[in-house]
C-alpha cells in the first residue's frame, strides 16, 4: 500500500510539471547566484583594500578616495535588497511588469508598437521568477562570500604578488583552496532561499501562476486543502531524498580528500 503511493505521484502529471519546474529552476538559478555574488565579492573585497589604503594614506581628495565612495555605494545598492519584505518587493515589480506598467511603457516608446504583455502571467513569467530571486538573495550571499574571504590572510597575497603571480593565480591556487568551507555554507543557504522562492511566485502570480513557474510548494499547497495526507507525505520523501543524496555524495568526497591528505602527511611529512 504504502509503495502505491509512490507509483501515484511519480505517475501525477502535475507532480511532474512542479519537479521538473523545480528542478529547472534550482539548476539556472543556484549557479547564476553563487557564480554572480562571488564575482561581486570580489569586487568588494578589492575595494574594501583600495579603501583601507586610501584611508591610511588620508588621501580623500585624490582618485583613491573617489574609489571607496564608489565601493560604498556598489555595495549598499547591492545589500539594500536584503532589507526589503517580499511583499513590497513583489509589489514594486508587478507595477513595473503589469500590462500598464513600465516595463511595457518603456518598450511601447522604444519600438512604437503597443506592448501590453503582463510579464508575471505569461511565457516569460520563468525569466520575471530568475531575475526576482537573483536580486533578492545576491545581497545575502555576497555578504557570505565576503566573511570568507576576510578569513584568508592578506600576506598569501602579497607573497604571491612579490614572486610574480598574477591574478588569476591568485584567484585559482589562493583565493578558491581558501573558500572550500565557504562553498558549502553559501550552497547550502542558496539552495534553501531557492525553495522559499514560492513567496514571490505567489505573490507575483497567485496559486495558480503560468504552468513556467509551478513548483513543488505550488502543488504541496494544493494538495495539503484538498488533504491529501498520502500524496504529501510520499512526495515529500521522494523530496528529501532527492535532495540528501548529493549532500551525502559531496560529503563523503570531502571524506575521501580529507583522508588522502592526512595519508600523504603521514608518509611525506
Amino acid at each position: 500500500m504504502g509503495l502505491d503511493n509512490y507509483r501515484t505521484v511519480l505517475d501525477n502529471p502535475p507532480f511532474r510539471l512542479a519537479a521538473g519546474n523545480t528542478a529547472h529552476f534550482l539548476a539556472v538559478c543556484i549557479p547564476l547566484l553563487m557564480s554572480l555574488s562571488f564575482f561581486a565579492a570580489l569586487l568588494l573585497s578589492a575595494g574594501a583594500v583600495r579603501a583601507v589604503r586610501a584611508e591610511n594614506r588620508r588621501a580623500e581628495k585624490t582618485g583613491d578616495a573617489k574609489s571607496s565612495r564608489i565601493y560604498t555605494l556598489f555595495r549598499t545598492t547591492l545589500v539594500l535588497p536584503m532589507t526589503v519584505p517580499a511583499a513590497s518587493m513583489v509589489l514594486v515589480w508587478r507595477i513595473f511588469l503589469c500590462p500598464e506598467g513600465v516595463v511595457n511603457q518603456l518598450l511601447t516608446r522604444v519600438s512604437g508598437q503597443n506592448w501590453d504583455v503582463d510579464w508575471a502571467f505569461s511565457s516569460r513569467a520563468f525569466p520575471v521568477l530568475i531575475v526576482t530571486y537573483l536580486w533578492k538573495h545576491m545581497g545575502y550571499a555576497m555578504v557570505l562570500w565576503l566573511a570568507g574571504l576576510g578569513a584568508i590572510p592578506q600576506e598569501l597575497y602579497e607573497a604571491a604578488k612579490m614572486d610574480g603571480a598574477g591574478a588569476a593565480a591568485s584567484l585559482f591556487f589562493i583565493t578558491l583552496p581558501g573558500l572550500w568551507g565557504s562553498f558549502g555554507l553559501v550552497g547550502t543557504v542558496v539552495l534553501v532561499n531557492a525553495f522559499r522562492v514560492y513567496r514571490e511566485a505567489y505573490l507575483l502570480a497567485g496559486s495558480y501562476p503560468d504552468s513556467s513557474i509551478y513548483l513543488l510548494p505550488h502543488l504541496f499547497a494544493h494538495w495539503f486543502l484538498q488533504l491529501d495526507i498520502q500524496k504529501i507525505t510520499a512526495a515529500a520523501v521522494l523530496l528529501v531524498v532527492s535532495f540528501a543524496t548529493p549532500v551525502l555524495l559531496v560529503q563523503g568526497l570531502k571524506f575521501v580528500f580529507r583522508h588522502c591528505e592526512r595519508v600523504n602527511s603521514n608518509y611525506f611529512p
